[in-house]
């Protein structure tokens, strides 16, 4: 699991393979399908309307469980702080922010002035925001049955991460697990993050992401490709959106390419982190 960084250099060198004709054309990725730009969106929030439900349940089983062990990896290098500002992008079903919310009551718990700890409970709030109301609704059930519903520290918003409804500069920290690779345009959602993070705001994404290690690669792409899909239509009946979900990760730019379009949307001390071979890798950056 050996830590990154990525350089401005580095970011110049790999920038022309993500050329701005391609970048603004009217065709994009859907899987391994060619579509309109505009048809993309659409064609994703099916793919969500149709796997909410059964959402979290697909994780644990394509994973074996790790993504939560990815998740809390996630939040490590977030360090949540009581009294932040958080924004969670495509986190709809509130599993990243179940986490950040527990983790930033654990650390008042260990606070040693109540005072100070019950003016800054009134003051953490961690903004949850999909483009999918189905996940969101997933995520408001969650909600209910850990305790949670009428919790001040979590508000559900529904929106487009390429077109953040957030002022400027108002953000402690942004994440984004297992989200952008769904997106039409990602540099637009790198640009809404480095948009709405405070100077010293931390960008961290969670991603699926690209194995390179030979036989691993092998056994990972028979497993991606003919075990994935079956799982989805043994478990929730959907073998096509589950199709979609494992050729989206192939269509994903390498670390090294994600990396650098960080560095370019003006994100500095860039790093990622390969999980499981490159099976999973965290990204992160910070405003200066």
């Amino acid at each position: 699991m050996a830590l990154r960084t990525v350089t401005r250099k580095l970011g110049r060198q790999v920038l022309p393979i993500f050329s701005s004709s391609q970048l603004h054309s009217h065709a994009t990725s859907f899987g391994f399908k060619e579509v309109r730009e505009e048809e993309k969106s659409q064609m994703v929030g099916n793919v969500f309307t149709s796997v909410a439900s059964n959402y979290d349940l697909m994780n644990d089983l394509m994973s074996a469980g790790l993504h939560r062990l990815w998740k809390e990896r996630l939040i490590s290098k977030l360090n949540p702080f009581p009294g932040m500002k958080h924004l969670d992008v495509a986190g709809g079903t509130g599993d990243v922010a179940f986490r950040i919310l527990e983790t930033i009551n654990s650390v008042k718990r260990r606070a040693l002035q109540d005072f100070l700890e019950d003016n800054l409970l009134e003051e953490t709030q961690i903004y949850i925001c999909d483009i999918n109301p189905n996940m969101l609704n997933v995520g408001k059930k969650r909600a209910l049955e850990r305790g949670l519903g009428e919790d001040r520290s979590l508000t559900w918003v529904e929106g487009d991460a390429e077109s953040l409804n957030f002022v400027n500069d108002s953000m402690d920290g942004y994440t984004i697990a297992f989200g952008i690779r769904n997106v039409t345009h990602i540099e637009k959602v790198l640009a809404e993050a480095y948009r709405v993070l405070k100077r010293g705001g931390r960008f961290l994404c969670l991603e699926l992401s690209h194995v390179e290690i030979p036989i691993f690669k092998e056994l990972y792409d028979y497993y991606s490709f003919s075990v994935i899909p079956a799982m989805g239509e043994l478990v929730a009946g959907d073998r096509e959106s589950y199709q979609y979900l494992v050729e989206s990760i192939r269509r994903f730019p390498s670390q090294e390419k994600f990396a650098s379009m960080i560095a370019d949307a003006g994100f500095q001390k860039v790093e990622y982190e390969n999980l499981v071979g490159g099976v999973v890798a965290t990204h992160s950056g910070l405003k200066i």
